[in-house]
């Protein structure tokens, strides 16, 4: 299958399989991701998963992007619901209650860079390449990467890559905080399961709401942001794993959360 999903001690693991193709997403992948996401949203709400990481098989490829050819001929009401199961699937990424992280150690272009945008973090190795080239082929981003990008590095550099269309190399990248991190060179789920393991260890809830209070709030005012931070602030006061926190620093103990 082209996409492949494993869980094993709370953590999720999606994986592209589309290798000669350098796993790029038809339309086909797209809908076997969303009915993948599926499974994942009810292993979260089952407390088997607390982290999600995503790959890609193959030396060369984390996700490189469209499949072109699928795009030719297509009428408006067609290349229309492609945009829109596009956005649909990576928003489903972006909504998840877990920290995401995408693993790329290669090419990362168009909806590959998309679907990256899409998580909670982006890890890469050196050789990793990222770019939104569809303005070559006369297009414009499509999945969500004229919103996310300008989001995530700023307004200009956002302009900057996306009416290029050039390649960003992973040093700049994580520069200008495309990247959370570089990485050594190895196996990418391993990679991506060490980076996410300090995260794991904080409440579930918690994560969710601090998450929730920066997405929220850099897409309104400061005055606006700051109501979300206090109300969301206020609400994690009534969890069990604040009491727990709480009283475990008192005791001068370690924290055992329960997603409670």
């Amino acid at each position: 299958m082209a996409v492949e999903l494993s869980i094993d001690q709370g953590l999720a693991h999606l994986h592209l399989n589309r290798p000669k193709a350098l796993n790029a997403l038809s339309f086909g992948i797209l809908q076997d991701l969303n009915n993948t996401l599926a499974q994942i949203e009810q292993a979260i709400e089952q407390q088997h998963v607390r982290g999600l990481v995503i790959t890609g098989a193959g030396e060369k490829s984390f996700c490189a992007g469209a499949d072109i050819p699928e795009l030719l001929g297509r009428t408006l009401v067609q290349q229309h619901e492609g945009a829109r199961l596009g956005q649909e699937v990576f928003n489903r990424i972006s909504a998840l209650r877990i920290p995401s992280v995408a693993v790329i150690h290669g090419y990362a272009f168009g909806g590959g860079l998309e679907l990256a945008l899409s998580c909670t973090f982006r890890i890469a190795t050196a050789r990793a390449k990222m770019g939104l080239p569809e303005i070559k082929l006369g297009l414009i981003p499509g999945y969500g990467g004229t919103q996310r990008l300008p989001r995530l590095i700023g307004e200009g550099r956002a302009l900057d890559i996306i009416l290029s269309g050039r390649t960003v190399e992973a040093t700049e990248a994580e520069r200008i905080g495309l990247v959370t991190r570089l990485v050594d060179e190895g196996n990418p789920y391993a990679l991506g399961t060490e980076f996410l393991a300090p995260y794991l260890k904080h409440g579930l809830l918690a994560l969710e709401m601090a998450r929730q209070a920066i997405s929220r709030g850099v897409q309104t005012t400061l005055e606006q942001g700051l109501k979300i931070e206090r109300d969301l602030s206020t609400l994690i006061f009534q969890t069990a794993d604040a009491n727990e926190g709480m009283t475990a620093f008192v005791e001068k103990r370690p924290a055992v959360f329960k997603d409670e």
